[in-house]
C-alpha cells in the first residue's frame, strides 16, 4: 500500500511539492498558514484536505510520513515534531540552521527508527548522476577543481543570508561528485540590503586530495544562472541547469610547446544524453521507497548535517574573516553582522 503524506507549507517551493505528490497519488492533507495558498491550491487540487494547523497532520494516526517547506526558520522545530509523532519526515534545505539543531534531530530519527531526508534535490537530477558517473569512470581524467555559480535577481530573505538559502546544493552536489569533505572553508561576501545578511558570498572549499571548490552565491544578480563546471586533466564537464542541453562535455588538451610552454587545444563540447526525468519526482519517488522499504536515502540526515557543519564554517569565516577548519566547532548564529 502506498505510503499517505502530510504536505506541511505550500508556497515558493511548497507548490512545486504539492503538484508532485499529488501527480504521485501520495498526498492526503496539506497545510499552509497564508489563505491566498490555501484558496490557490484547494482552485487547482480540490481532491487534497486542507488545514491551517500543521498539527492536524502531525497527529493523524493516517498519515506515515510528512513533507516540510515552510520557512528554514522553522525546520528544525516541525521536524522535530513530526519525528516525536512517529512520522517519517522529508524536509526541504537546510535540515535546521544551526548544527545542534540538525545533530538533535539526526540522533532523533535514529532513536524513533524514522526516514529522515532532506531536500537536496541535486542528487537525483538525472544529469548530476551522469556527471558522477563520468568522474567515476575518470573520463576526466584527474580532476583539478570545481566552481558553481547559482545566482538570481530574485527572491530575497531577511531571515537567512544567501550563503544558507543558495549554497545548500551545491556544497551536498560537490561532496557527492568528489566522495570527499573538505578540510578548510573560505568564505567571503557583502551585505547591501539588510544589515548582518549576506547578499552575496564567494566560499572556497580544500580537499586533502588537492582538488579545490569554489561556490559563488547571490541574488542580486541580472540574470538566473545555475552552473557547475567541473575541471580535469583530460576533459571539462558543464552543468548547465537553466539550459536545453544541461550537461556538456570539453575534451580541451593543454600541450606543451618546446616542453615548458603550454598551449590550450580547444575542442567543440560534446552534448551528453540525459534521462528525461523531472528531479524532483524523482526525488519524491525515492523518498517514498525509502518509506517502505526502511532503506537510508543518500540524502539523509546525516548527509544533512554535514551540508549544516560547512554551511555554519563558511559563515564563521564570513563573521572572522579567515579560513576555518573544518573540523573546528561552530557556534555563531548565521545572522549576525
Amino acid at each position: 500500500m502506498k505510503p499517505q503524506l502530510g504536505l506541511i507549507g505550500i508556497g515558493h517551493w511548497g507548490k512545486n511539492l504539492l503538484r508532485v505528490l499529488s501527480k504521485l497519488n501520495a498526498l492526503q492533507v496539506a497545510c499552509d498558514l497564508q489563505h491566498k495558498n490555501l484558496q490557490w491550491a484547494q482552485q487547482q487540487y480540490p481532491h487534497i484536505h486542507y488545514t491551517n494547523n500543521y498539527h492536524e497532520i502531525l497527529q493523524n494516526p493516517k498519515l506515515s510520513a510528512v513533507v516540510i517547506a515552510t520557512p528554514p526558520a522553522n525546520h528544525a522545530t516541525i521536524a522535530k515534531e513530526a519525528l516525536i509523532h512517529n512520522k517519517d519526515v522529508f524536509v526541504e534545505k537546510p535540515l535546521a540552521l544551526t548544527v545542534q539543531e540538525g545533530q538533535e534531530l539526526v540522533e532523533l530519527a535514529q532513536r524513533k527508527n524514522k526516514i529522515l531526508m532532506v531536500g537536496h534535490i541535486l542528487h537525483y537530477h538525472p544529469a548530476i548522476l551522469k556527471l558522477k558517473k563520468i568522474i567515476s569512470q575518470a573520463k576526466l581524467g584527474k580532476i583539478h577543481y570545481l566552481y558553481s555559480n547559482r545566482l538570481n535577481i530574485g527572491k530575497l530573505r531577511t531571515e537567512e543570508n544567501i550563503l544558507w538559502s543558495f549554497a545548500p546544493h551545491d556544497i551536498s552536489v560537490i561532496m557527492m561528485l568528489l566522495s570527499e569533505k573538505p578540510y578548510q572553508i573560505l568564505s567571503v561576501g557583502g551585505n547591501y540590503l539588510t544589515k548582518g545578511i549576506y547578499d552575496t558570498t564567494l566560499t572556497t572549499l580544500d580537499f586533502k586530495s588537492g582538488i579545490k571548490a569554489h561556490i559563488f552565491v547571490s541574488w542580486l544578480h541580472p540574470y538566473k544562472e545555475q552552473k557547475l563546471v567541473v575541471v580535469g586533466s583530460n576533459a571539462m564537464a558543464v552543468f548547465d541547469d537553466v539550459a536545453q542541453n544541461k550537461l556538456l562535455l570539453y575534451p580541451h588538451q593543454i600541450e606543451w610547446k618546446n616542453g615548458n610552454i603550454p598551449i590550450a587545444q580547444k575542442s567543440e563540447p560534446t552534448i551528453l544524453p540525459i534521462a528525461n526525468k523531472e528531479p524532483l519526482l524523482e526525488e519524491l519517488q525515492h523518498f517514498l521507497h525509502c518509506i517502505q522499504t526502511r532503506q537510508q536515502p543518500p540524502t539523509n540526515g546525516q548527509e544533512g548535517l554535514e551540508v549544516l557543519k560547512i554551511l555554519e564554517a563558511a559563515n564563521q569565516s564570513l563573521l572572522q574573516q579567515k579560513t576555518i577548519p573544518h573540523t573546528q566547532p561552530h557556534t555563531q548564529p548565521h545572522t549576525q553582522p
